[in-house]
């Protein structure tokens, strides 16, 4: 697709990356057979290929409107339609730029405005965590909706003590250890059993991922370098072997670090390394099962797996999960049905877009419904809250479940 790109962004670091993804584009539409809002709203616009084209219109010099807004809104940025394009489109990263153009050229009014900045200062602020153990006391009183983004409070249990001589770095980011703390000490004690510890460094938060895709993009470069800072004397003394993510939202964008920050001159060296350093759990599965096998008594009955996104498409690794489960005697299943498709979820969508989340999310659990399961599995805070606030059936990461397996 070729593109006369307007004197505004014309040899702009931001426009020659718009540009040459464009070229990759041949319009051929094999993404909107698998683009989720294409797929409930059939409108081309709510597709890749048209997002791209209001993309296109916008840096050759068209003025967005709140309708061309409105279109990259709806976008989940789930980036299935990275996984189907025959072509290698990086479309993540020109959403990112169309985003953040058309959001200074239509500024956001009101309600709106505010919802965002609220999400983007609150998540990651310190009084996060207070605020959610305010909201699980009082839990059965909430509203319906807010409830729903509110899990049911559950014992962290221990953090293992053992030295060893394998260290990796796990991420505490912003909401997870709030919100089920129980998956970070459950990640430990895994790792723990197989002779791996794990490190936390203090200053280390928010990946950035919610300042960046809420297009203050500078507020969540400068978490991305904050990280960079907390890990790199880790890095540097060659004290860890990985860098280990539980929730694969933050895994897909601290991979893309090096990226992000490609154009900082005294971080891209480091942020590369951070990236190439950085490793989804279920990439360790492989290793972690010989060590395992014999202390695992896997229960009875199917486990659902819902593959979150940001784990199949934005970090394209698939089979990993399933794979290593099994070898240890779980039972574990991927619907028959749409299992490449987004549950809703996607960060703040399911606040920022609620109509459209609820029907991902009703859709994904009757497929996971349809294999009767004894408890649904994922590996991502968000997709494991909102399938949760949906369904009676327990929601877990595959890590819980592994961790309550162990004898001895």
């Amino acid at each position: 697709m070729q593109t006369q790109l307007s004197p505004e962004f014309a040899g702009s670091p931001e426009g020659a990356e718009a540009e040459a993804i464009l070229r990759k584009c041949v319009h051929c539409g094999f993404c909107t057979a698998t683009c989720p809002t294409y797929q409930l709203l059939g409108d081309e616009l709510d597709g890749p290929r048209g997002r791209i084209y209001l993309i296109k219109q916008v840096l050759e010099g068209e003025q967005p409107t709140e309708k061309t807004r409105l279109h990259l809104d709806r976008c989940l940025t789930c980036r299935n339609c990275e996984s189907t394009c025959p072509s290698g489109v990086q479309y993540g990263h020109l959403v990112d730029i169309g985003r953040r153009i058309v959001e200074e050229k239509v500024p956001r009014q009101g309600a709106d405005k505010a919802l965002r900045w609220a999400l983007k200062e609150g998540l990651p602020s310190p009084a996060f965590g207070p605020a959610m153990k305010l909201g699980q006391a009082v839990r059965g009183l909430l509203p319906a909706a807010l409830k729903a983004k509110v899990p049911a409070p559950r014992p962290a249990g221990a953090w293992p003590t053992r030295s060893h001589a394998r260290k990796v770095l796990l991420l505490a980011g912003c909401v997870q250890p709030s919100m089920v703390p129980n998956i970070d000490s459950a990640t430990a004690r895994v790792l723990d059993a197989a002779g791996i510890q794990s490190l936390v460094a203090a200053e280390a938060g928010c990946c950035g991922a919610v300042k960046f895709h809420l297009n203050d993009q500078a507020g969540g470069l400068a978490q991305m370098r904050r990280n960079v800072d907390a890990w790199w004397p880790y890095v540097q003394r060659g004290e860890v072997e990985a860098i280990v993510m539980n929730a694969s939202g933050c895994g897909v964008t601290v991979r893309e670090y090096g990226h992000h920050l490609r154009h900082d001159v005294a971080y891209a060296d480091k942020a590369r390394r951070i990236g190439e350093l950085t490793r989804d759990l279920s990439e360790l599965l492989p290793e972690l099962v010989p060590a395992l096998q014999g202390r695992v008594r896997a229960p009875q009955g199917v486990l659902a797996y819902h593959p979150p996104c940001t784990l199949q498409h934005g970090q394209q690794l698939r089979g990993g999960v399933e794979a290593g489960l099994r070898q240890l005697g779980f039972d574990v299943r991927l619907p028959l049905d749409e299992s490449h498709l987004c549950c809703g979820s996607a960060g703040t969508y399911s606040v920022l877009q609620p109509g459209l989340s609820r029907q991902l999310r009703d859709r994904k659990l009757g497929h996971l419904g349809a294999l009767q399961p004894q408890a649904v599995i994922s590996a991502n805070i968000g997709c494991i809250t909102h399938l949760q606030s949906g369904t009676g059936v327990p929601v877990r990461h595959w890590v819980e479940v592994l961790d309550e397996s162990l004898q001895g």
